[in-house]
């Protein structure tokens, strides 16, 4: 197997999508509590400064939790790795396996969890404890990356345009289309149909930004 066919990826299709939503739905509580009739510069201004300042606090947050969310993933693996290796026969290791993985569990027969309980008592000691990993690093940076770099998109109409209203409505328009283009991606994951689950995304994305605004987040 060739070296890069054998990096993991930064981050999976879903985690992209999933950040990138987090990150449109942090700016849009800026932006959307932004008064058009009252707001003026200075009031944009502070806008984009919290909108940025808040994208960036979260982006270094969701990328810290990536990191540890990895490692107790990791954790629970190697755990499961000692305990279908220690355990004493066949029927003791595919309990484990149908409490771990029930659906795995009930395609696999006692012959074949045997034949991976060999084979694991065939390779060596597992190590004692999980570590992190120079990925694992990478794919927090690239959640933070993608959390903060959301901001931009949505903001940029308030720097080149000094009216508020028409800069406002610029503004939404980039939003919606980032959030359609984030379900059409979604749903060509899924299966599911994609313009459906395009509409359905700015849907979620809009209701979640309103009843964030409105509990005063």
């Amino acid at each position: 197997m060739s070296q890069n066919s054998s990096r993991k990826r930064v981050l999976d299709p879903v985690q992209r999508i999933s950040e990138g939503l987090f990150g449109l739905i942090m700016v849009l509580t800026f932006t959307g509590s932004l008064s058009v009739a009252t707001a003026d510069r200075d009031d944009v201004r502070a806008m984009l400064i919290g909108a940025l300042g808040c994208n960036i606090a979260w982006g270094v947050i969701d990328g810290v939790l990536f990191v540890l969310g990895a490692l107790a993933e990791r954790a629970s693996a190697l755990r499961l790795h000692r305990a279908i290796r220690d355990a004493n026969d066949a029927s003791e290791a595919h309990r484990i396996v149908a409490a771990a993985a029930p659906g795995l569990a009930k395609v696999l027969q006692l012959p074949e969890i045997e034949s991976i309980r060999a084979r694991l008592r065939q390779q060596p000691e597992p190590p004692p404890h999980t570590k992190l990993h120079l990925d694992d690093f990478r794919s927090a940076f690239a959640v933070f990356l993608l959390v903060f770099f959301t901001t931009f998109p949505v903001a940029i109409p308030f720097l080149l345009m000094h009216e508020v209203g028409p800069a406002m409505r610029t503004s939404n328009t980039i939003a919606i289309a980032m959030l359609f283009l984030l379900g059409l991606a979604y749903g060509r994951i899924t299966g599911m149909r994609a313009w459906l689950m395009g509409v359905s995304m700015v849907a979620l994305g809009l209701s979640l930004v309103g009843m964030t605004i409105a509990l005063g987040g």
